[in-house]
């Protein structure tokens, strides 16, 4: 063997345990790594009292997932003034109980919530190969087992907390009259935002429009009426995503340099950078979420996160 060949052999031997090294990461430690991520947006009137509000979403839970399970109980030591759930909590048939257990701290406090497709249909296995493709935003066409999803929406409701799905309703948080504005996950495309279509209410501090997956129709809906703050989730960050570059994919029509945390939308935003905002633009938050299907265990550069948004006077 010349030593050209062997430096080849040993250069691909250290990519290929590299690669290895690296799926064992995404998959036994980043996607059980849970993080707190804390976000100030200024939305609220001047001299406002700040409102603290806890976004949960895409926990795809699974029956014997303690360690999750036990880690969104203790987010009630936060005490937040509201929880908003944007969806997708399921990922099995038995999943509602636990699910249930997970949320029962939360639910002695006021909140929201809006279901996204896995709350409704079990998860299927995916080709890995189309995840770079436009195909992998498409939800799946094969039959898919139904989930319980009237338990899960019972025991939310059983809380105290409201259902917003293609509806519109008026709440309090903290010291404030907030108008919430919700609608079904339009990535099975069970959104109908023109049933609850109005322009913000003038009474209110704020206006905040919810939805699982954010699809820009929505957005731009949403913001056309004057919801000052949208918070969504779906896209779990885009679940891999590179150091610097950021997320691959995001799952739906978003581009991906809007895949998590905060950023401005303004009807017609597209893929528009934040910078370029108008003054008025409204705030977007999505939440990377908790979880993944159990087809595709893994995460990379994209921590399972909650969000604690602190919202502040503009």
């Amino acid at each position: 063997m010349t030593s050209t060949t062997g430096t080849v052999i040993r250069s691909l031997a250290a990519v290929a345990g590299a690669g290895v090294m690296g799926v064992a990461y995404a998959g036994l430690v980043e996607r059980n790594w849970f993080a707190l991520r804390s976000a100030t947006v200024p939305v609220l009137p001047s001299g406002a009292a700040p409102v603290r509000i806890l976004q949960v979403s895409d926990l795809h839970l699974m029956p014997r997932q303690e360690r999750k399970i036990q880690w969104v109980r203790d987010l009630a030591t936060l005490a937040p003034d509201f929880v908003v759930n944007s969806g997708d909590n399921l990922a099995h048939v038995d999943a509602v109980p636990p699910l249930l257990r997970a949320m029962e701290p939360l639910l002695d406090l006021p909140g929201a919530f809006v279901l996204g497709s896995n709350d409704r249909f079990a998860p299927v296995p995916k080709n890995p190969a189309l995840y770079l493709t436009p195909r992998h935003a498409r939800p799946p066409r094969m039959p898919r087992t139904a989930l319980p999803v009237d338990a899960l929406v019972d025991g939310l409701r059983a809380g105290g907390w409201s259902d917003l799905d293609n509806t519109r309703t008026t709440v309090t948080m903290g010291a404030h009259r907030v108008e919430l504005v919700g609608v079904d996950d339009p990535h099975i495309e069970r959104d109908r935002y023109a049933a609850v279509s109005a322009p913000a209410a003038a009474d209110v501090a704020l206006t905040i429009g919810l939805v699982h997956a954010p699809y820009q129709r929505v957005l731009d809906a949403m913001t056309a009426d004057g919801a000052g703050l949208v918070l969504a989730g779906h896209t779990h960050g885009g679940q891999l995503a590179l150091p610097v570059f950021g997320a691959l994919v995001t799952n739906c029509d978003l581009d991906r340099r809007r895949a998590k945390g905060v950023s401005r939308w303004w009807p017609g935003a597209g893929a528009t950078p934040s910078a370029a905002a108008p003054d008025d633009a409204a705030y977007l938050h999505v939440s990377a979420g908790l979880g993944t299907s159990p087809y595709a265990p893994v995460r990379f550069a994209c921590r399972p996160e909650a969000t604690l948004l602190t919202l502040v006077a503009r």
